[in-house]
């Protein structure tokens, strides 16, 4: 009775692993904003293109880089997260267009795929900030520019922290 009743919940405990999959189904969903946002952009600015100087045209290219780093992301943590905890996703073996990380990505390679996403999303909103400095700083905001700067910089450290202890955690299983 005991094994039966071990059974049982090990296959519960094991079967949980489901309630993930319509975190990464919402996940995946979210993409189409983000596709739907980069369009609404693009429609917004095209009218203006020819009244627009040099730097507005690259605040508006960092904008749509933001955006397609944050559904790069968004699109990592599906595959990886889906694969490492939920199931592997066998329909795209056969699909010349998988991609070559996909199944291959553990959990250590997606914390620092992470990490160094959000280091890029922080820098290229910091990068937008700093091209529109006179603005910023002729509205007051130098507080929130000096917040912009720590928390890259906290990024980047807490980046560094997790490869570092990964270094440290691999070589001591060796």
């Amino acid at each position: 009775m005991q094994d039966f009743i071990e059974n049982v919940i090990e296959r519960s405990i094991f079967a949980s692993r489901w309630l993930l999959a319509p975190v990464y189904l919402v996940l995946s969903i979210s993409l189409a904003f983000v596709a739907v946002k980069v369009v609404q952009e693009f429609l917004h600015f095209v009218p203006h293109v020819m009244e627009n100087n040099l730097k507005e045209l690259m605040l508006f290219l960092l904008h749509i880089v933001d955006l397609a780093l944050v559904g790069n992301l968004i699109l990592m943590i599906i595959f990886a997260g889906y694969e490492n905890f939920v199931s592997k996703i066998s329909v795209a073996d056969s699909s010349e267009d998988k991609p070559n990380w996909m199944g291959k990505v553990d959990f250590s390679e997606l914390k620092l795929k992470l990490i160094a996403s959000i280091v890029a999303i922080s820098g290229i909103n910091l990068l937008e900030s700093f091209m529109d400095i006179e603005h910023i700083l002729a509205v007051g905001g130098t507080d929130q520019l000096f917040w912009m700067v720590l928390i890259h910089v906290v990024f980047i450290g807490s980046g560094v922290f997790l490869a570092i202890m990964d270094f440290v955690a691999s070589k001591s299983h060796h």
